[in-house]
This record gives C-alpha cells, sequence and structure tokens, in this order.
C-alpha cells in the first residue's frame, strides 16, 4: 500500500514507526476502513440511538460531546453522507461553533445492548438550516413538540468508517420503560436537567475568573511527535511499498514552525473566514425567525421523539 494512499494522520504513522506497528495497522486499514458506509454500517447507523461527537476549533482546541434520539434520529441520506439534527440545549452551542471554524469532526456509535460493537465516523460537516434540509429531503421526522424540534441540521460527508472492536464494550440493558421515569425533554428547569451535580456553581465565589492558556500551537511542537519525526524523517525510515517518507510529505513539514516562519498552507485563513461567514449568516436567519418559548413540561402519553408526518 503506497503511502499516500493509507488512512489516517501523518502522526499515527510516524508513531507506528516508532512501535513497530506499520505492518499491522497496514491491516487494519486494508481490511476494516472505508470511505463510505456499507450497507451493514447503514443498517447500524440507522438503529442507533446515541453517539458521541468529537469537534475542534481553529486551534486544535478540543471538545467532545454526547446527542441522543430515538431511532432513526441519524438520518442516513447515502452511502457517503449522514444527518442528524441539532436541538436548543444549553445555548453554548460548542460543537456547531468549532463546525464554523474547522468542519472536521469525529462520530462513534458504541450499541452497547444488542450487536455490543462500535462504529467511528469521521468526516466533513455542513451546517444547514432546518427548512432548506426539508427542502431538499422528504420524509425527515418531524417531532410536534417545540422544545425537541430541530433548529439546525448538520450533514456529514463521510470520509472514513471503521469499526471499533467489541473487546471492552460493556453489555448493558434498557430499563423498562415504566421503570425509567419521566424525562423532561424541551424543559428549561435547571433542576429537571441536572441541577449542580458537580457543585461548579456553588463555587463560583470562591474560584479565580476562567482563563484560558493563550493559542501558540503546542500542539504542532515538541513532545513525541517531534521525537518521532526526527527518527521517523530524518533518518529516512522506510515505508510500505518501499522507499524512505520525504519530510516534506508530513503536514506539519507542510504547515511550517508553529511560529510561523516558513511554509504554510495556503488560503487557510481565507477557507476559515468564508467559513465563518457563511456560518454566522445562518445563525442570524434562525434567530431572527426565533420566538421565546415556555418550558415544556412532559407528556405522559408521549411515546417517542418524532412523530412523523409531512413538514
Amino acid at each position: 500500500m503506497a503511502q499516500q494512499e493509507r488512512p489516517g494522520s501523518d502522526g499515527e504513522h510516524l508513531v507506528q514507526q516508532r512501535l513497530g506497528t506499520t505492518e499491522r495497522a497496514d491491516r487494519f486499514y486494508g481490511d476494516q476502513v472505508l470511505d463510505h458506509l456499507n450497507v451493514r454500517m447503514q443498517e447500524f447507523v440507522a438503529r442507533q440511538e446515541m453517539f458521541f461527537l468529537a469537534t475542534a476549533d481553529r486551534h486544535g482546541e478540543c471538545d467532545s460531546t454526547f446527542r441522543a434520539g430515538p431511532p432513526g434520529f441519524v438520518q442516513v441520506l447515502d452511502a457517503r453522507t449522514l444527518a442528524y439534527p441539532e436541538y436548543r440545549g444549553n445555548g453554548v452551542m460548542a460543537s456547531i461553533g468549532n463546525m464554523s471554524e474547522n468542519p472536521r469532526l469525529g462520530i462513534l456509535m458504541i450499541d452497547f445492548t444488542r450487536d455490543r460493537i462500535g462504529l467511528h465516523i469521521n468526516g466533513r460537516a455542513r451546517v444547514v438550516m432546518d427548512d432548506e434540509m426539508r427542502a431538499h429531503h422528504d420524509g425527515l421526522p418531524v417531532d410536534p413538540i417545540p422544545g425537541r424540534r430541530a433548529q439546525l441540521w448538520v450533514t456529514v460527508e463521510v470520509e472514513e468508517a471503521y469499526i471499533h472492536c467489541a473487546k471492552h464494550i460493556p453489555h448493558l440493558q434498557k430499563v423498562p420503560a415504566q421503570q425509567r421515569g419521566a424525562r423532561a425533554w424541551g424543559t428549561d428547569d435547571v433542576k429537571r436537567k441536572g441541577g449542580d451535580f458537580f457543585g461548579a456553581a456553588a463555587e463560583a465565589d470562591e474560584r479565580p475568573p476562567f482563563q484560558r492558556a493563550a493559542h501558540r500551537n503546542e500542539h504542532l511542537r515538541g513532545g513525541l511527535h517531534e521525537d518521532i519525526e526526527d527518527a521517523a524523517y530524518q533518518d529516512a525510515a522506510p515505508m510500505p511499498g518501499g522507499g524512505p517518507v520525504p519530510a516534506a510529505t508530513s503536514r506539519a513539514a507542510q504547515a511550517g514552525p508553529a511560529s510561523g516562519a516558513g511554509p504554510r498552507v495556503a488560503g487557510r485563513e481565507d477557507v476559515v473566514e468564508e467559513l465563518n461567514a457563511e456560518f454566522l449568516d445562518r445563525v442570524e436567519r434562525v434567530l431572527a425567525r426565533a420566538r421565546p418559548r415556555e418550558p415544556v413540561e412532559d407528556d405522559p402519553a408521549f411515546r417517542g421523539w418524532f412523530d412523523r408526518r409531512d413538514a
């Protein structure tokens, strides 16, 4: 397998060389990593009720979160595209904000109850207004409760899809519906959403103001990455397929030193600026139509998130 055809990042390839796992990794790449969702993956996605979402902003600051819904809340549009709805949440919009700066995301779906297996999906996101989404895709589910009604959708262009092995996935069982208690979908009641479970609010008057370290792209310099780059690139360690690895193929080398000197990826700032402008325009359109909503009380007769009917 030629180096340019290998899935994954330059960093993982370098670590594989250092630890002697390149051959083993290539077997996994060749057997398991797809650039689309095959039929079995599509069926798996369509019945999942939750997933974990990873995003990062333009500085590389990461965020991970959780999304949940009834089976089908993640829509498989085709073998290379899926979509999921975004609701009001806590108003922070951390994931969507990251996507406005950096459209790359990672999704991990784990079936704890039936198959006890996981699916990784990596790709490129696009934020779409609810009305625009429905104009292009008939049959999307509609929830009759305002607090559970999608404001935005995130479509994901699939670039990598691969298995997460069952080895350490616990086998869980669902609690019967009559034992779960009512879920306050759509509520803005702080206590019903979890309150100050971790005591952060109680400490607000005692802790110093929040400070984040200055962004200096520390993740691009020093540590293991620099060490293995010296070993793998300067020593010209061979890669599968024969021949040394040229330093110019490294993304870090293309980007240049973290200080800003040297070559960089052309047009990066322009892409980020254009993406931000498009995203902010969409947000303004949503806010212009938004109306204050009263907290939604639980409906004991409600049996699911979505009522499938025409928009």
